[in-house]
């Protein structure tokens, strides 16, 4: 039995690479016990009323693994917060909040998406706060569909996701903080966390507070190749 985690895959309509890669991903994954998705598998999503043929070649795809006999479960990234009930229904997922703890294979394992580690990436935390508050991602769901879709595709135009040069102290103030990591693991009881979003796949062994060996599976995004973790009984 296996099972496969994935996040940052950013798709959208302007990689066609990447929806390749996607593609390919689910129809030689049918035999996987399950799968989970840490955030960011799109690089915008304002709604599950997009009826966009992306949208649906997407929704699709997630649909015919989750027929397969996969279980498929969802935790929302900073670029697809606002994936719902609607989307979860048609797919056949299972959408997890941030800081969700599982069995996996007999080992207690945290999931996060990841950005809430970055506790240096102060501007990036403040922007998260406004655009995350229940108020903000109200009036955005009333927008017409039209008007989301446009600001879907300014955000996707201004993407950062493929990060220019950056100074060496820009990517650490970036990056997931050891302190945070220590304090949410510690909180949850875990001696392993996976997450996404910083884009810098790694497997970092260390010891948590109390001399307890501990593991942190940092995912990798799609740009370049289908980042795929897996763990097996």
């Amino acid at each position: 039995m296996t099972t496969a985690f994935i996040a940052d895959l950013h798709l959208s309509p302007g990689r066609p690479d990447i929806l390749d890669a996607f593609a390919n991903f689910c129809e030689q994954s049918t035999g996987l016990e399950a799968l989970y998705i840490l955030g960011d598998l799109f690089d915008a999503w304002l709604g599950d009323d997009d009826s966009s043929e992306f949208a649906f070649q997407i929704k699709s795809q997630i649909k015919r693994l989750s027929d397969s006999g996969v279980k498929i479960y969802f935790m929302a990234g900073n670029r697809d917060f606002m994936v719902g009930e609607r989307f979860a229904t048609e797919t056949g997922i299972t959408l997890l909040p941030d800081e969700t703890v599982i069995n996996l294979y007999g080992e207690r394992v945290l999931l996060m998406h990841g950005d809430t580690l970055c506790t240096l990436d102060k501007g990036y935390l403040r922007y998260r706060r406004v655009i995350q508050n229940p108020v903000v991602t109200g009036v955005l769901r009333n927008l017409p569909l039209s008007w989301r879709m446009r600001i879907a595709n300014k955000l996707r135009q201004s993407s950062n996701s493929q990060r220019p040069q950056l100074t060496a102290e820009q990517l650490y103030q970036m990056d997931a903080q050891h302190p945070a990591v220590l304090q949410v693991m510690e909180k949850h009881q875990v001696n392993q966390l996976i997450h996404g979003h910083t884009h810098r796949p790694a497997i970092h062994c260390f010891k948590l507070s109390d001399g307890t060996p501990a593991k942190r599976v940092v995912l990798g995004d799609w740009y370049t190749q289908a980042s795929v973790y897996r763990a097996s009984k």
